[in-house]
């Protein structure tokens, strides 16, 4: 017998085991019995070729009456026909560019054939059917095609090398061999949730006997997928609630009392809701660990702010950890602005509570570098707001009591772990991290699962609508002309105009800042700043204030662009996807989207979030080439259709394969989910996370649970946990 942790090459040789790890990355039993099929063929009753319909999902048992290959005539390659007949008629089968399927197809050799049927030219056909060929010597050849046709195939994940039926080969071969592996998922487990044993489902996934096995089998593995994933969820937050904290107790009449009065606008409920929930966890002798999740523009930046000036408050410094200089400058000037004299602790004209808001970026002169260090280190700032600069060795705080990650997904674990170190006295600071991505709440309890989530839904008062539309190009160029004509009518109203593209240009690079395109795009190159802001100035835009921003650019340039923006010097500005996030400019009241269609639709939605901030009407157009009815026409209807982002989030998942939804993309590895769908499997979710958290109450080392454990473990090996702290 084998077990799990079996070499392939020891059950199956080395030709087949080598073919397997190198096209497939398969090299143990059991990556190979975790390999699940992706689908099953029942091929149903066998059909008499004289009662074929079209469209009709059939298998036949057919005699081949003449085979024929021919030269395509618009195009490279060759078409193979079979004409099988069974007595009753005839039908053809037909394959491009598999002249080699020839030696298989001879006259006179009988074979069982399955597929859809359509017709061509008056004739019924089967386009790349499925066929098994039957020996000489098959003996009762109907009781033999009645048998194949009434077995439930299943088709995996397969390569142009290993084939799906090499790799079911290979599954029996294995299958056969198979000890009893041990099982993740506790005994009582499985009894509550009347679940097969692991054994058991490893055989109903791979070899049904019904297809109502297999999908009960699937269900099962779905669960343990989630069920070792809410595990290690479970432990986090155990590990988190253990942890020794100061609590922060804001001062009655301090900073946060005098915010609330400067503050140019009212709270909203849900604002104050989840401000009241942070100062409760605040003033708790263990550390905050939550999630604040929100509507574009639904205050967030308000409430985290309210929350660092409580810890400053109670003698304590905050940080916020931005993703890109852009967006730390953007924050600094905000938070600045938003406090006045409350941000200019100990200076001349600085209110007597106030504090120091210090800015930490790599691109900063020495001197500016210095004097933000000393502000630091000495507890003048009290609030510190920084990039991944804020994470190095040489950067100390007075005394840190709460960090706020600002757009998790673009940071790591190890990240936000090297910033809470950075705390004194053995405590750890509190942690609130922010989304401005929308996320439905079983998929936030699945990526964000050590996190406790508040969500802010409401917008506040006094925010204009947005009118979204879809400019496609190819159909319609006027309309891009027509776009170009509404830009500067929007200038000569003094607003401001953002004009987005997915590429830079200067190089053919991107800067990392495109977001890579969809499986329906095609290879043409995307529109690209540098070259777009060239056409503009000396044609549609001519003699309108412009200017380019992206990733690449010198701090300082980027910053004057963006305050010649604000200004209104520069009214438009030609950019990437570096103003996604954070950027606040009021009078910015419309934006043009180049190639819409190379964006995700959360990422649509955060870009347009980037208008409509004031009281003044905004416009967002989404250009595209796409189609009419393609999977991208369709996403960019769906964000010109609605501004709920987490009704588009879930459009988002259900249209991006999962292993973008858990952060496999960002990190470069394979997501370890195979069957499991945050957006299909919420009950299955939510029963794993119940069950999981009830096991790791009463045995949190998992001690009791050494095949779990194992499981947990072999993931976090992998690396594979840094999608628990991604979107």
């Amino acid at each position: 017998m084998v077990g799990f942790d079996t070499k392939l090459a020891a059950v199956v040789g080395d030709k087949t085991a080598k073919a397997l790890a190198n096209t497939l990355d398969l090299h143990t039993v059991g990556d190979l019995m975790r390999h699940y099929p992706r689908r099953y063929v029942q091929r149903g009753e066998l059909t008499e070729l004289s009662s074929l319909r079209e469209d009709e999902l059939v298998t036949v048992v057919a005699m081949v009456k003449s085979v024929s290959k021919r030269s395509m005539k618009n195009r490279r390659g060759s078409i193979l026909e079979a004409v099988v007949t069974d007595g009753t008629g005839e039908l053809t089968l037909t394959f491009f560019n598999q002249a080699w399927r020839e030696r298989d197809l001879r006259p006179e050799r009988i074979g069982l054939f399955a597929g859809k049927v359509g017709t061509f030219r008056h004739q019924r056909q089967l386009a790349h059917p499925e066929y098994e060929m039957f020996p000489e010597d098959a003996g009762d050849i109907r009781e033999a095609a009645e048998k194949y046709a009434d077995e439930i195939i299943p088709v995996y994940p397969a390569s142009v090398k290993v084939p799906s039926w090499l790799i079911a080969k290979t599954v029996d071969v294995v299958l056969q061999q198979l000890g009893d592996p041990p099982d993740p998922l506790p005994s009582d487990v499985l009894r509550k949730r009347h679940l097969p044993g692991l054994a058991e489902a490893l055989h109903a996934v791979h070899r049904p006997r019904a297809i109502e096995k297999a999908w009960a089998a699937q269900r099962r593995l779905r669960f343990e997928e989630a069920f070792v994933l809410q595990t290690e969820l479970a432990r986090r937050r155990l590990s988190t609630a253990a942890l020794p904290a100061k609590p922060r107790r804001a001062t009655s009449g301090g900073l946060v009392d005098a915010l609330d009065e400067r503050l140019p606008f009212e709270l909203t409920e849900g604002q104050r809701q989840v401000g009241e929930r942070l100062a409760a966890e605040l003033d708790t002798p263990h550390p905050m660990h939550r999630l604040l999740q929100g509507e574009v523009g639904a205050g967030k930046t308000v409430v985290a702010l309210r929350a660092m000036l409580a810890v400053v408050d109670a003698g304590g410094q905050a940080a916020l950890l931005a993703p890109t200089e852009v967006l730390a400058q953007q924050h600094h000037r905000s938070l600045t602005a938003l406090l006045g004299p409350l941000a200019q602790g100990g200076m001349l004209g600085g209110a007597e509570q106030g504090t120091r808001v210090a800015l930490l970026t790599g691109s900063m002169s020495t001197a500016q570098r210095k004097t933000a260090l000393n502000e630091i280190v000495t507890g003048d700032a009290g609030i510190v707001v920084g990039t991944h600069a804020l994470l190095e060795e040489n950067v100390q705080f007075f005394d840190l009591g709460l960090v706020v990650v600002d757009e998790q997904h673009r940071f790591g674990v190890e990240q936000r772990a090297a910033l809470a170190a950075k705390s004194r006295d053995g405590t750890r600071p509190h942690v609130l991290v922010m989304t401005a991505t929308p996320i439905p709440r079983t998929v936030a309890m699945t990526v964000f699962g050590d996190l406790e989530i508040s969500t802010l839904s409401d917008v506040p008062r006094g925010r204009a609508d947005v009118a979204t539309h879809v400019v496609p190009v190819d159909e319609k160029p006027h309309f891009l002309d027509r776009a170009w004509q509404r830009v500067r009518e929007e200038v000569e109203a003094g607003h401001r105009v953002y004009v987005v593209c997915p590429r830079i240009g200067d190089d053919g690079g991107t800067g990392g800042e495109e977001e890579p395109p969809s499986a329906d795009d095609d290879k043409r190159r995307s529109v690209a700043v540098v070259e777009l802001a060239e056409y503009l100035r000396s044609g549609p835009l001519a003699g309108v204030g412009l200017e380019v921003l992206h990733g690449r650019l010198p701090s300082e340039t980027k910053d004057a662009v963006m305050a010649a923006f604000a200004a209104g010097t520069t009214p438009v500005v030609v950019a990437t996807t570096v103003i996604e996030v954070g950027i606040d400019v009021p009078t910015a009241s419309m934006m043009v989207i180049m190639d819409a269609d190379r964006f995700g639709v959360s990422q649509l939605h955060q870009l347009r979030g980037r208008i409509g901030r004031s009281s003044i009407p905004g416009v967002c157009l989404l250009v595209t080439e796409a189609p009419p009815g393609t999977p991208a026409r369709e996403r960019l209807d769906a964000v010109a259709g609605t501004r709920d982002g987490f009704r588009l989030s879930q459009v988002d998942l259900e249209q991006r394969r999962e292993g973008d939804v858990l952060g496999a993309a960002q990190s470069g590895r394979r997501s370890s989910l195979k069957l499991l769908r945050v957006i299909r499997d919420v009950e299955i979710i939510e029963q794993a996370r119940e069950d999981a958290s009830a096991v790791v109450e009463a045995d949190p080392d998992l001690a009791d649970h050494p095949a779990l454990l194992d499981a947990v473990q072999a993931a976090l090996a992998e690396q594979e946990a840094d999608y628990l702290d991604k979107a």
